[in-house]
């Protein structure tokens, strides 16, 4: 295990752990993961939750937007993220579309997500209008993580990725879609591009734990992007922060090795089997002559 990771590392992380950890003014890490091979590596980094975000849509499937991401797509990834996994709280996204149907639909899918795919709970994203959702889906015994502020599956309402909850109108019902989301069950709240002094107030007010992502250090936990942190990909959000340069690594090593192999010196002789010299002479005994050539 990392030197970074913390005390306990071994032990799972449940929902009870990310109250303690609230209580006890214990920062919370949590990072989106959409492999197996990611999960592993913040798994082993000591990172207390995981989200199989529906960001993958533009992270991973190349969609400008997280809209088009599916059900399908959603089990796939989480499935995959659950396999790396032997510590961290696996919460995944339900996608668009996926829950704002039927009350029925929604707990359907959402069962799918932890009987099928090996998640410990799901993330819907709204305030009061799915407070009775999150109700109905904690009482049938699926933890649920809420998600206000600047929630993607809505971009088209907002008209654009932009910071909510910048007047004290808005503001004051941002923190009101939080408390309805606490009083329905939802075991902890995403608050992303909301203004710092409004996250922290709203985190106060809470008895549950905030998961802050471009809101500032006064909620109770922070989340990231892999990608983002690591310099995967050209663009980098406002409110994230390199720690590698991870992408221009990888194209370097690539590079290195298109130009090995135009070269010819890949493969070489540590990559190379060879057979034995007795079958080489049989194969050119029993083998014909190539055509053209003499003996």
């Amino acid at each position: 295990m990392s030197a970074t990771a913390p005390q306990g590392a071994g032990k799972p992380v449940t929902t009870l752990k990310l109250a303690q950890m609230k209580a006890a003014g214990e920062p919370i890490v949590m990072i989106t993961a959409y492999d197996a091979p990611s999960a592993r590596v913040v798994d082993a980094a000591g990172v207390d939750v995981v989200l199989v975000g529906d960001s993958l849509g533009m992270v991973m499937l190349g969609h400008t937007s997280t809209l088009p991401v599916t059900m399908d797509d959603m089990i796939h990834h989480t499935a995959a993220v659950s396999r790396g996994i032997s510590r961290a709280l696996i919460v995944a996204d339900m996608p668009f579309m996926s829950y704002q149907i039927t009350h029925e639909e929604a707990l359907r899918n959402a069962g799918r997500f932890l009987a099928e795919a090996g998640a410990n709970a799901v993330k819907i994203e709204g305030g009061t209008e799915v407070a009775p959702l999150v109700e109905r889906l904690v009482a049938a015994g699926i933890p649920v993580m809420g998600h206000v502020g600047l929630t993607p599956q809505s971009v088209n309402v907002f008209g654009g990725y932009r910071v909510q909850g910048r007047d004290a109108a808005s503001a004051l019902r941002l923190i009101d879609d939080c408390l309805a989301l606490e009083a329905a069950g939802a075991f902890a709240i995403v608050l992303e591009l909301v203004p710092a002094e409004v996250a922290a107030m709203a985190s106060e007010e809470l008895s549950i734990p905030t998961i802050g992502i471009g809101a500032g250090s006064g909620c109770d936990g922070q989340v990231q992007v892999f990608h983002d942190l690591l310099g995967i990909g050209d663009f980098t959000p406002r409110h994230a922060k390199r720690y590698a340069e991870i992408g221009a690594a990888m194209t370097e090593a690539v590079g290195s090795y298109a130009a090995d192999v135009r070269g010819g010196t890949f493969p070489g002789e540590d990559q190379l089997t060879h057979a034995d010299e007795e079958v080489v002479a049989e194969l050119e005994r029993e083998l014909p002559l190539t055509p053209g050539v003499d003996e």
